[in-house]
């Protein structure tokens, strides 16, 4: 189904700027589709002037559709809907007495031209299902009178207002709470979920006849009044905006629509939604966040003092063999406290992995033995992981870097056994490669250093490290590991492949 954009590049005359217009007001049109009963269709002059294009389409929650197919893409020629060419000729709203028939179902159509300053820039076709009409009630009185005051002000230009859009997510819907006040901000009729909505923050007894603002500030404590003129203005139905009213047992959020269906604001329309429920939901997923944050920092400083107590130790120790295997376990532990600590400052339990593989590097090259000046250096981007797929991958990326640093390098006494003393060491390089390739990860790992020993064979490896990246890629991350001769015949490859889900 091609999008309002698409179609107005591709038959129309139509700037971005009434682009913008008709954006905001589809954004609103659900509002409108309600009160009316009606289905609502947006259709946009071709540019030839060889008819009529339908760009949108919406249809009402608080009745039966009128128009079980979607038209949205569909083309209308000149002269096939005499309304829809009447309408734009006479640029005014036009009517018809006698209902059209769809699918056995009778719908009184309306089209209402959509002003933008002084043009014409599209039409609102209103098709409603007339089956099963009944005496209305005072609701749908109420309903439909409104929808016709927001006719006459699409048709003048007035609406959507500068600004004002609905697409938030608790933004409140015409079945949530309906109210219509007077120039005056005084109520004039308001539905039973508004009566409800209003009995949940205090209030006993109808609201009709009050002026709704002088109302909800004696409801709303003085000290949750965060924007007076805001509330003011949003409850007496002056600025089109919306607001959030809240005592100590309620929550409540009011959207006025100032209505000017000949361009003075005889009153306006209001929408209350009750979201008590909704904001202690929300409260308690920050409270479980700010909970979780907090944990992840008491075990990046208890891996952290782990760590430390470690070092400690290896510094008392005079075997050369227990000393280096305690600085193993602190760079292990280090690693992992890395994660910990960046997932301490995350609002999500997903981690930018790139600030921590740059991290663990510098680690590395820190803590290396070897008096081999060694680059480490990234290629590609990790993007977010989840805490699960970043604790583990750490652990492998820290292990098989410091396994090529050491074993891929010369250490200082090699040097002194094989070259002269005034020969300066070159500097080596391990590129670190990582690319997302569908729902899977691939790392690479290679270094140009001496490379793999002969006969070399990972599964029988008894290297600690490189069991340790075995156990956590193979049955942690169910991922797979390769290790071999670089491509060039200087160095080492490693190659981890892992899913991302």
């Amino acid at each position: 189904m091609p999008s309002l954009t698409e179609l107005v590049r591709a038959h129309t005359d139509l700037d971005d700027a009434d682009v913008d217009w008709l954006t905001r007001l589809m954004a609103d049109w659900q509002i409108i589709a309600d009160l009316s009963f009606a289905d609502l269709v947006l259709w946009l002059r071709d540019g030839d002037d060889r008819g009529f294009w339908a760009g949108g389409q919406m249809r009402p929650t608080t009745g039966p559709t009128a128009l079980v197919d979607d038209v949205v893409g569909t083309f209308v020629p000149a002269g096939r809907r005499r309304m829809l060419d009447k309408a734009w000729e006479q640029q005014r709203l036009i009517r018809e007495g006698d209902p059209e028939w769809s699918d056995d179902v009778p719908v009184r159509v309306e089209v209402v031209p959509v002003r933008r300053g002084d043009r014409v820039i599209a039409l609102i076709m209103r098709n409603t299902n007339l089956l099963g009409v009944r005496t209305p009630s005072r609701l749908e009185l109420a309903y439909v009178q409104t929808a016709s005051d927001l006719a006459q002000m699409i048709s003048h230009g007035h609406f959507p207002p500068e600004g004002q859009r609905s697409e938030d997510a608790d933004a409140p819907r015409v079945g949530d709470g309906f109210m219509r006040v007077d120039a005056s901000g005084r109520v004039t009729y308001a539905s039973p979920n508004a009566l409800s909505v209003y009995r949940r923050l205090g209030h006993q007894g109808d609201l009709a006849g009050l002026v709704l603002g002088d109302l909800t500030r004696e409801l709303v404590p003085a000290r949750r009044r965060q924007d007076e003129e805001t509330l003011s203005a949003v409850l007496g139905g002056r600025a089109p905006r919306a607001a959030e009213v809240t005592t100590d047992g309620a929550s409540v959020i009011v959207r006025s629509i100032p209505l000017l269906p000949r361009g003075e604001r005889i009153g306006a329309l209001i929408l209350l939604r009750d979201v008590t429920d909704l904001r202690r939901r929300e409260r308690e997923l920050m409270t479980k966040d700010a909970t979780i944050r907090e944990i992840h920092h008491r075990v990046k400083n208890n891996l952290q003092t782990v760590a430390a107590l470690l070092r400690l130790q290896a510094r008392r120790i005079d075997v050369p063999e227990a000393k280096w295997a305690l600085e193993e376990a602190v760079r292990r532990v280090g690693s992992i406290a890395i994660v910990h600590e960046t997932l301490s400052q995350a609002v999500a339990e997903h981690v930018e992995f790139d600030e921590i593989a740059d991290r663990l590097a510098r680690m590395v090259s820190d803590v290396s033995a070897t008096g081999h000046r060694v680059e480490i250096r990234r290629e590609g981007s990790f993007g977010d992981l989840s805490s699960e797929v970043a604790t583990a991958l750490a652990m492998v990326v820290t292990e098989v870097l410091q396994n090529a640093v050491e074993h891929g390098y010369p250490t200082d006494e090699d040097q002194v056994a094989s070259a002269d003393d005034a020969v300066e060491p070159a500097t080596g390089l391990i590129v670190l490669s990582v690319r997302q390739v569908r729902d899977r990860l691939e790392v690479e790992v290679v270094d140009d250093g001496v490379g793999l020993p002969d006969g070399f064979d990972l599964v029988g490896s008894t290297n600690l490290g490189l069991s340790i990246v075995r156990t956590l890629v193979e049955s942690e991350l169910g991922g797979h590991i390769t290790m071999g001769a670089a491509p060039d015949g200087r160095g080492t490859r490693v190659v981890i492949d892992v899913p991302l889900d």
